[in-house]
């Protein structure tokens, strides 16, 4: 960890009067990190190490991954305070959005973005792809519900004549790749209710967690879609607070380092950092707080041939490495 960075994280601890763990995963082109269980063992270790936790923030940046590990992380977190806020600086999107309904605060910049949470599914039961014979088709929650919605639009609602309607969608996707689909769909409900009573109450607030779950679920036509911190608080009803102008500048400016440490913005081309040899290693991931850093590295060599082509490009060794402790 950087000393810069290292002052960074102080100085939002001392104004939040919090401890601190960020998470950044990387969404390079080429190379990324996804939220994953095996994230689960590393923020142990940092949570073990901070000590007694009255209140923790977490550093956010992710385009998503493992509904379930979304879940856990904030049970896990749960068990060591009472008190747990999200710091969104720009993308928490997808899982990363469940992770913010479990918060009972969500501190986001002007940059702060949430998305939707509906998923999309790509198993083996998916539409052939017709640009490419190896891949499917991802199909979601959206486009199922849309298009019986054109039919009912149409006029179609007699039960009758919505048979061959769904016996036609039958042929492009099979029945299991549907099934595969709505088993997602209730998980997603279910885990985003469970994150939402983590700091609701069933009984006064049930119609309110019903109707962010609905919504996010359900009632934005894009899984792409961006939810900024206005829209989060008012039409999503979530505890979002407005950074002041001074949180605001500090969590950017940590943003900003972490981006330039990972190349957010740049894609990553193997060949480019390989040595003489071929061999490459590449950091796509920080999980870091005062007292631990730890990166998700890739590890990996060069294929080539006798003209020096790159033939392949084999990865040796991937996954969350300890890089710094401080007692």
């Amino acid at each position: 960890m950087t000393n810069h960075r290292k002052i960074l994280l102080n100085e939002l601890e001392k104004i939040r009067g919090s401890k601190l763990i960020c998470y950044i995963g990387a969404d390079r082109q080429s190379i990324s990190t996804r939220i994953a269980p095996d994230i689960i063992p590393v923020f142990y270790k940092h949570l073990v190490s901070l000590g007694p936790i009255k209140k923790l923030d977490l550093f956010l940046f992710t385009k998503g991954g493992d509904v379930l590990t979304a879940l856990r992380l904030v049970d896990l977190i749960y068990e060591f305070t009472d008190q747990f806020s999200l710091i969104v600086p720009y993308k928490a999107y997808s899982a990363g959005t469940l992770i913010a309904l479990g918060a009972s605060e969500i501190i986001m910049n002007k940059t702060g973005e949430l998305s939707p949470i509906d998923p999309n599914v790509t198993s083996i039961f998916n539409p052939q792809d017709p640009l490419n014979a190896t891949a499917r088709l991802p199909v979601s929650v959206e486009d199922i519900y849309s298009f019986f919605s054109i039919t009912t639009n149409l006029g179609i609602v007699n039960e009758d004549a919505m048979v061959p309607v769904f016996l036609r969608l039958l042929d492009t996707v099979q029945p299991l790749a549907i099934g595969s689909l709505y088993r997602s769909y209730l998980l997603i409900k279910d885990v985003a209710r469970k994150l939402l009573l983590k700091h609701l109450d069933n009984n006064s607030e049930e119609q309110k967690i019903n109707d962010i779950v609905e919504k996010l679920t359900k009632k934005f036509f894009s899984h792409n879609y961006i939810i900024g911190r206005k829209e989060a608080l008012e039409s999503l009803k979530l505890p979002v607070i407005y950074s002041t102008e001074v949180l605001e500048s500090k969590i950017w400016l940590l943003y900003e380092n972490y981006e330039a440490y990972l190349d957010l913005n740049k894609p990553y081309s193997p060949e480019l950092s390989a040595d003489n040899n071929g061999n490459f290693m590449v950091s796509c991931g920080i999980i870091e707080s005062l007292y631990r850093s730890d990166e998700y590295i890739f590890k990996g060599i060069l294929e080539k041939d006798s003209t020096d082509t790159v033939r392949n490009v084999n990865i040796l060794e991937q996954g969350w490495q300890k890089i710094e402790e401080v007692d």
